[in-house]
């Protein structure tokens, strides 16, 4: 039992790699605006994630529990392409909360690099959410400092 379970971890990982590319490929083809509203879904998602009982069961049914690994992926994946825009981002961002809970603790090199690269997205989809708000108070401060507020 020992040997089998770094094989089945090595085809889990290949498999989120190869998903892994084409959501990639979707979001380097996402426009700003799309970005921004992504960083915001995919923040969301991993703290729902991050409240369950199991963060890397999240988006998988209650009987499905006992699974290898959970059925969050395979919907986010499914939902990530489609062509309907909203329900693209929408799995993009379940996809990439899932994968990230994942592999967030694995015992296994070849799943903590998707760990890795994982980290990078969410951290760039991070510091965008992050700059969308700073510039949205900038905003709202030089309104209210101008005469229009007053």
């Amino acid at each position: 039992m020992r040997s089998i379970v770094p094989l089945i971890a090595f085809v889990r990982g290949q498999q989120l790699e190869r998903q892994f590319r084409r959501i990639g490929k979707t979001l380097d083809a996402l426009p700003a605006s799309a970005r921004a509203r992504l960083s915001l879904l995919t923040l969301r998602e991993i703290g729902q994630a991050a409240r369950s009982e199991f963060p890397h069961l999240y988006g998988t049914p209650p009987q499905d529990r006992y699974l290898p690994w959970g059925r969050g992926t395979a919907t986010g994946f499914a939902r990530a392409c489609s062509d309907n825009p909203e329900v693209a981002l929408r799995g993009t961002a379940l996809w990439l909360a899932v994968a990230y809970h994942e592999t967030k603790d694995s015992p296994y090199a070849f799943v903590r690099s998707r760990h890795r690269q994982l980290l990078r997205v969410v951290r760039e989809l991070k510091e965008l959410h992050g700059n969308g708000a700073h510039e949205r108070e900038g905003v709202v401060e030089s309104w209210m400092q101008s005469g229009a507020a007053a």
